[in-house]
């Protein structure tokens, strides 16, 4: 199996080489992303000026490492179409710090990125992880190197498109897994005024909006509830089965996946 690992935070993202290094143990990975922060860049791809790519030492042996100077779909772009020499059986994008969830993945470069490999007929998914204290990595890997062999395993109909958010938590404080739908909103971004003494400013902050109540089965709901999130993302019409038709994941698989997670505490 052939993975491709990329994220919007950049080459030098903790959770980019957790994420390859776990993957490793389940097939041939290949990173490519890019080379400097690009949170909420969303889908943006660059068109109007040249792509520049350099080859650099991987924090993982046998793992190959692109730093793109451009997007996360840039990124995925170019890894899909010259960097990998093709074959690549999944794209996964991540791993976030901090959570993609509800109105967020119209903005997300996370979930951008991993759009770009669904739109090429690649099994994708994009893994956000709540906080930013990045505490719990190794257990958001785990359960993204748990799906991607659902996805090598399963005889599903298409590429599956997947947005999964965790709970910033041990393997063994995971509630479960649940399969949820996007919230209808996340964050308020808002505008606040600075001065750096010569001259006046805005700058954009992401607020939560305070009090909202969440509808079970939400992703909100599932990770402020400790559940591994899992939202299937999609594009076309005719891909509006479910992920329990599709074969993916039902009630029993996700009984199986935190039992699983159980055992490697």
């Amino acid at each position: 199996m052939k993975i491709l690992v990329t994220n919007d935070d950049g080459m030098f993202s903790e959770g980019l080489w957790v994420l390859a290094r776990e993957l490793k143990t389940t097939g041939d990975v290949v990173v490519v992303a890019p080379d400097r922060e690009q949170s909420a860049i969303g889908t943006a791809v660059t068109l109007t000026q040249p792509l520049r790519v350099q080859k650099i030492q991987s924090r993982v042996a046998g793992v190959g490492a692109y730093a793109v100077q451009g997007t996360p779909g840039d990124s995925v772009i170019l890894a899909l179409e010259k960097l990998t020499g093709g074959g690549v059986d999944v794209v996964v994008s991540g791993i976030n710090e901090g959570l993609n969830v509800g109105t967020d993945v119209l903005i997300s470069g996370t979930v951008g990125a991993a759009l770009q490999g669904y739109l090429r007929g690649t099994s994708a998914l994009a893994l956000s992880m709540a906080g930013t204290q990045k505490s719990h990595l190794a257990a958001a890997a785990a359960i993204a190197r748990r799906l991607v062999e659902r996805v090598r395993d399963s005889a599903l109909s298409g590429p599956v498109f997947l947005n999964v958010n965790l709970p910033d938590r041990k393997l063994e404080e995971i509630a479960g897994v649940r399969i949820t739908r996007l919230a209808r909103e996340s964050h308020l971004d808002t505008a606040q005024e600075g001065h750096d003494g010569k001259r006046g400013y805005y700058w954009l902050v992401r607020k939560r909006r305070p009090g909202r109540e969440h509808p079970d089965m939400s992703d909100i709901w599932a990770v402020e509830h400790g559940y591994v999130s899992i939202s299937a993302l999609h594009i076309y019409e005719s891909d509006l089965g479910s992920l329990a038709s599709d074969g993916f994941c039902s009630d029993a698989l996700c009984m199986d996946l935190a039992a699983e997670l159980t055992k490697q505490r």
